[in-house]
């Protein structure tokens, strides 16, 4: 199962022709930042592209994360991810994944763990606002929007209760939660790869693996509650995929496309933006002639919703009241210009070089419904007016799916290139200068 070394040459042109273009674009990028700034444009923040604040930060903490990378592209360069069985690479991509996330939060020590926990603006300040009465808080979720943290007023209840009934089954202490938090969010790295392989089949989910792996965003994966929405999403796709496969019919059929809905409905408990990853399960069904499948999915997806609104939330009443909140505490104080154009340059930085190549190659990979419905959903944000700062957090649930082209062969039915281990070293470099410079409000 090693690569095959057919055009190498000629592969290893291409990547660093993505590579230098990239660069160019993301220097291009942070000096538009950097003259938004400069010309004290209605942006914020004075850390544009990103929120927080630049400090240089070097510490014991610091070495981890280059360690971390060194090992991942030693191990691909080696051809390990050719030899090892299917479920080790899973294991193994999670377990880097995660390792991964925590060596970059551990530049800051014990406190990139939970930095983001004890702030004001978080979720976790409104935990005791559920008492012994999560049904209640659910009613007046909407009503008592004003009171709530910043956070909590632009999402659903999902988050807040998440952390409220993770401190009923005693898990307090902020270092062990926000590990927790980034464990469940580095699962999206083995269901990604698992919906890689059903798509586009094994050796290139094996090839995506290190770019999956090292990828800049993971800076704000660790202790981000938009971690859970990307894995949410991620299993709601693969149970997707499990439906429409060719072979699986009946009631097997139906009860993976009732799971991806469900998954699907759950993650817009935790994100008005999780619905958008729907669409890509439409693609997959209308790409595999399962079109009905939409109907059992749409259903499912409609139950953790409807089941909220029995209980007193409705959801459509807090999108309104989010939308409402947005306009009168962001929206006045970010320009929707500057922004809609710097979110793009989040987005470049955020994903990697991987991004080009896939930009590239997108039309020669049968996982395009996975980037048309993660595309369209960063292509709305930034339409709508809603991307106005904070996507490099906001849209971790689609990054995973915008680079799975990457590894896609250069001509349509071609085969497959290498590994990209160059694109994804020099991501992973930014990932480690990124983390050094800035300081997060995550």
């Amino acid at each position: 199962m090693s690569e095959r070394p057919t055009d190498r040459p000629w592969t290893a042109h291409r990547e660093r022709r993505d590579a230098l273009r990239w660069v160019v674009l993301g220097l291009c990028g942070l000096a538009l930042a950097a003259l938004a700034v400069q010309l004290d444009a209605r942006l914020g923040t004075a850390s544009a592209p990103f929120l927080g604040r630049y400090k240089i930060r070097v510490g014991p903490g610091s070495v981890l994360a280059p360690l971390v990378a060194a090992a991942v592209l030693w191990s691909a360069s080696r051809g390990a991810n050719q030899r090892r069985s299917w479920r080790k690479i899973q294991l193994f991509g999670y377990i880097a994944g995660l390792t991964w996330a925590i060596a970059l939060a551990f530049v800051d020590g014990w406190s990139g763990l939970t930095k983001a926990l004890g702030s004001p603006e978080e979720y976790l300040g409104d935990v005791r606002r559920v008492g012994d009465d999560p049904l209640a808080y659910l009613r007046h979720f909407t009503a008592d929007a004003p009171a709530h943290s910043v956070a909590s007023r632009g999402h659903p209840p999902g988050p807040v209760l998440f952390l409220w009934l993770a401190d009923q089954i005693g898990v307090d202490n902020h270092v062990v939660l926000g590990f927790l938090i980034t464990a469940l969010s580095a699962l999206t790295i083995p269901l990604v790869l698992s919906a890689v392989r059903d798509s586009v089949g094994e050796p290139a989910a094996r090839r995506y693996l290190p770019v999956l792996v090292l990828a800049p965003y993971a800076i704000w994966v660790a202790v981000s509650l938009d971690g859970l929405v990307a894995t949410l999403g991620a299993a709601a796709i693969v149970a997707g995929l499990r439906a429409s496969r060719t072979r699986v019919r009946g009631l097997q059929a139906t009860a993976w496309a009732l799971a991806a809905g469900l998954l699907i409905g759950v993650a817009a408990l935790f994100s008005y933006s999780a619905p958008w990853l729907g669409l890509s399960i439409v693609f997959i069904y209308f790409a595999r002639r399962r079109a009905f499948l939409n109907v059992v999915t749409g259903i499912g997806a409609l139950a953790p919703v409807l089941t909220a609104q029995l209980l007193g939330f409705s959801w459509a009443d807090g999108l309104v009241t989010a939308e409402t909140d947005y306009a009168s505490r962001v929206a006045p104080y970010r320009s929707v210009l500057w922004w809609s154009a710097i979110s793009v340059v989040v987005l470049l930085l955020a994903t990697g070089p991987a991004i080009v190549a896939s930009a590239r190659k997108v039309r020669n990979t049968a996982a395009w419904p996975f980037l048309v419905g993660a595309g369209a959903a960063v292509v709305f944000s930034i339409a709508a007016g809603l991307a106005r700062g904070g996507v490099e957090h906001a849209w971790l649930p689609f990054f995973p799916w915008l680079t799975v082209a990457a590894v896609a062969p250069e001509k349509p039915g071609g085969e497959l290139p290498p590994t990209p281990l160059l694109l994804t070293a020099v991501g992973a470099v930014l990932a480690i200068v990124v983390e050094a410079l800035l300081i997060t409000p995550w």
